[in-house]
C-alpha cells in the first residue's frame, strides 16, 4: 500500500497495478473504458483504484488524447453591453450556466473577455467554442475558422456564409411580448431603440417591431446607438428620438445599457417614467433590477440556452449529427415598475 498521512504523496498507477496484481496497461485500459479487459478484472480495477484513492492525472489523459477538454465562451460584444463597471449581466450569466453544463460532461469553461483584437482567441487551449450573439464579420467567429475550430452560435448568426448550429433565442418573439404588454398598459406610441450592429437581436427585434407597426397603425419609430457606448449612447439616442417625437409613449430599449440611459433622458427632458413615458428592455439583469424604477424586462431562459449551446457544441465535437437550431421556452415578460401605469384610453 502506498504512504497515507499527512504529507505523503497520491497513490499513482503502479500503486494500483501493484495492489490489483495486474500490469499498469490493465489498471489504464479499466480506469479509461478501452481496450479488451475481462469485466470482472475491470470491476476489480476499479474497486482497488477507489479504495486507494486514485485519481487519474487529466493532464496527461488530454495529452495522450490529443484534447484540450475544454470549450471556450466568446463574444465580440463590448463590455459596455456585455458586463459593465461590475462584469455582471448577460454574459456572466451565460457563462455560469455553460459552465455547470460542461462540467457535467467532465469538460472545463474557458472564458474569453469580449474579442475585439484578431488575436485574443489563438492563446486559449480549447477543443470548441460558443460564440454569443455573433456580429456580422465577428471577429469570435472568425479566429475560430481561422484555427479549425469547431463552434456554436448563442443566437440565430447573421453572416450569410455562417453554417453553424445555433440557439435561437427568438428576438422576434421578444419584442411581440413587450409590445403586447405595452400595449395592455395604454402605449400607442411606441417606439424602438437597438444596437446599430447587425446582431440576429437588432435584426429580428426591427423586423417584428416594423410589421407590428404597420398592424396596428403606428409610425415605426426606431432609432440606434452604438454598443459601445453603453448608458451614455441609449441616453443621447433616446433624448434625440423624444425631440424629433415628442408624442412617443414607450420606448422599447432592448439593450439593458441603452434602457438604463434612456431613463435619465426622459428624467432630464422633464417626463416621468411610466406615466409619460413608459421604458421596457429585453434582458432581465442586474441593470433591470436595481433601475430607478425597476425595469420591465424579459425572462430569456438563458440557464436552457447556455445547456442547448453545450449541448450541440458536444455533439459537433463527437462528430454526432445535431439538429441545426436548438430553442428554448418562449420569452416571458416580467412586469416592473417602469411600465406600470394607470390604464388609459385608447388614443
Amino acid at each position: 500500500m502506498p504512504p497515507s498521512g499527512p504529507g505523503s504523496r497520491p497513490p499513482t498507477i503502479a500503486d494500483v497495478a501493484r495492489v490489483a496484481g495486474v500490469s499498469r496497461t490493465t489498471v489504464s485500459h479499466s480506469l479509461n473504458g478501452i481496450g479488451k479487459v475481462d469485466p470482472r478484472t475491470r470491476e476489480h480495477v476499479r474497486r482497488v483504484a477507489a479504495e486507494l484513492g486514485y485519481r487519474p492525472n487529466l493532464r496527461a489523459q488530454r495529452l495522450r488524447r490529443g484534447e484540450a477538454r475544454a470549450i471556450a465562451l466568446a463574444s465580440s460584444m463590448p463590455f459596455a453591453v456585455a458586463g459593465g463597471p461590475s462584469r455582471l449581466g448577460f454574459y456572466m450569466e451565460v457563462a455560469a450556466a455553460a459552465a455547470e453544463s460542461a462540467l457535467l460532461h467532465e469538460y472545463a469553461l474557458v472564458l474569453v473577455p469580449p474579442v475585439q483584437s484578431r488575436a485574443a482567441l489563438y492563446s486559449v487551449d480549447v477543443d470548441g467554442a460558443i460564440v454569443v450573439e455573433p456580429d456580422v464579420d465577428d471577429a469570435a467567429a472568425a479566429q475560430l475558422r481561422e484555427r479549425g475550430l469547431p463552434y456554436v452560435a448563442l443566437g440565430r448568426p447573421v453572416s450569410p456564409d455562417e453554417d453553424v448550429p445555433y440557439v435561437d433565442l427568438r428576438a422576434d418573439l421578444v419584442v411581440e411580448a413587450l409590445l403586447a404588454h405595452l400595449r395592455e398598459q395604454g402605449a400607442r406610441r411606441p417606439a424602438l431603440i437597438v444596437g446599430t450592429g447587425a446582431r440576429h437581436s437588432s435584426v429580428d427585434a426591427r423586423a417584428a417591431f416594423e410589421r407590428l407597426a404597420e398592424e396596428h397603425g403606428w409610425e415605426p419609430v426606431v432609432a440606434t446607438a452604438p454598443e459601445a457606448g453603453g448608458e451614455q449612447a441609449g441616453h443621447d439616442c433616446c433624448a434625440a428620438l423624444l425631440a424629433a417625437h415628442p408624442d412617443v409613449d414607450a420606448v422599447c430599449a432592448l439593450v439593458d445599457a441603452f434602457a438604463v440611459g434612456a431613463v435619465r433622458a426622459i428624467r432630464d427632458g422633464g417626463r416621468t417614467v411610466p406615466d409619460d413615458v413608459m421604458v421596457v428592455t429585453r434582458y432581465d439583469g442586474l441593470r433591470a433590477r436595481t433601475c430607478e424604477p425597476p425595469l420591465t424586462a424579459v425572462d430569456l431562459h438563458l440557464d436552457r440556452a447556455a445547456a442547448a449551446a453545450v449541448d450541440l457544441l458536444l455533439a459537433r465535437l463527437r462528430g454526432e449529427a445535431c439538429a441545426p437550431v436548438a430553442t428554448v421556452p418562449a420569452p416571458a415578460v416580467i412586469p416592473r415598475t417602469s411600465s406600470l401605469r394607470r390604464r388609459t384610453t385608447d388614443a
